[in-house]
């Protein structure tokens, strides 16, 4: 079966489902149409793609083998359950899923105040839905994160096989100046602020490392046991002072985080992340093994160096995610793209769905991150003190 033969459907019309069909067109895939209950934006993101806008969920089920999965976490579970029902292979977006809030939680609900063992339960129990629904209708569940597809963290995978090295800490970050949706920054939407939003990524590509060091070397994937965690909400404290270059407008969720995972041979992992750094995005992991030492720089990274002494200059040159400015010393991203992993990660998907096998990204490793990013906030909630990770 070539790529061509799986007709994929999109669920959203937003910063995903843009990316996301980059790569499926890359790889040559068939894209059959995208639906997203905002009808005005599907209607505007099929046609500039030349692909059929469908007008409700279920029109577009009956067409398509695949449902790739890029609208809101908070819709995660629902799409992801009817799609397993109908017998569709599913691609989710990050966040997999998370906690948003109870049923009847209005726009004066707030996400910060609210208990964290409920958040916890709620979050892991979201995720096993998915994962039993795709269990039981027998098709594959792809957890769409990029960075452990990214070449440096293959690279390193790569360096691990060959080396025979044991991993013993890790530290990893995903950092910028705030991000551009505008759901971001109500839990109730997002499922919660730098943690969930960026701190999946580095997270993620981090588990994903202890989880091959086992594999690799007796069958058995080393999984995170606990996690300590602080959050803060720095852009809201009273003195912040604010120069106009941070996003600032959050309702109710945390701009700082930091979390220290243990794991279950006894080595560690601190991730990091925030929406407190300029200059553009800050998506880098470390790993410091028994005998060697790996840096993967996901982005930016010196491919290209440019100098311009005015940015009007190279106004129509995408430079790379997030920069402030185009003027001085940049960074240019030769293809940005592939150095974040999104391609890889859809040819490793397409090929799962042919071969009927897991991916290399799939519904265990997806459900450890939902598991420790909550986790983390109960921590945070007690003020750091060390939390068990759900098994």
């Amino acid at each position: 079966m070539k790529n061509e033969d799986l007709k994929i459907g999109i669920v959203g019309s937003g910063f995903a489902a843009k990316f996301h069909y980059e790569s499926h067109k890359r790889l040559g895939a068939d894209v059959a149409g995208a639906y997203s209950p905002t009808e005005s934006n599907c209607l505007k993101y099929a046609q500039e793609r030349n692909i059929r806008a469908y007008k409700n969920f279920e029109e577009m089920l009956k067409d398509v083998d695949v449902v790739d999965v890029c609208s809101p976490g908070n819709t995660h579970e629902y799409y992801t359950v009817k799609a397993a029902e109908a017998g569709k292979h599913v691609i989710v977006e990050k966040p997999f899923t998370g906690y948003y809030g109870p049923e009847d939680a209005g726009a004066d609900w707030k996400g910060n105040g609210f208990p964290k063992t409920i958040m916890l339960e709620k979050a892991v129990e979201s995720a096993d839905k998915m994962i039993n629904a795709v269990e039981k209708s027998g098709v594959i569940l792809c957890y769409a994160e990029n960075w452990v597809y990214a070449p440096t963290i293959q690279k390193e995978i790569q360096v691990l096989k060959s080396s025979k090295g044991q991993i013993l800490w890790i530290i990893g970050e995903e950092s910028h100046s705030g991000s551009h949706s505008p759901i971001y920054g109500i839990w109730r939407k997002a499922g919660g602020g730098s943690l969930v939003g960026k701190g999946c990524h580095p997270l993620t590509a981090a588990l994903y490392l202890k989880r091959m060091e086992g594999k690799i070397f007796n069958g058995n994937p080393i999984r995170p046991v606990t996690v300590s965690a602080r959050t803060h909400e720095i852009t809201r404290n009273p003195n912040f002072r604010d120069a106009g270059f941070l996003r600032k407008d959050y309702y109710d969720i945390e701009d700082f985080c930091q979390l220290h995972i243990v794991f279950s041979d006894g080595m560690v992992a601190d991730i990091f992340s925030n929406e407190l750094v300029m200059g553009g995005v800050h998506n880098w992991v470390e790993v410091f093994a028994n005998n060697h030492r790996m840096r993967c720089n996901i982005n930016p990274t010196d491919a290209c160096t440019l100098y311009t002494p005015d940015e009007k200059l190279v106004k129509d040159v995408y430079i790379v995610e997030k920069t402030g400015t185009k003027q001085g010393w940049s960074f240019p991203a030769p293809d940005e793209d592939w150095n974040t992993g999104y391609p890889q990660e859809m040819v490793d998907f397409l090929s799962a769905f042919r071969e009927k096998r897991e991916p290399e990204c799939g519904a265990g490793l997806a459900r450890d991150t939902v598991s420790t990013m909550y986790a983390a906030y109960l921590s945070t909630e007690r003020k750091g003190q060390e939390v068990q990770i759900p098994q």
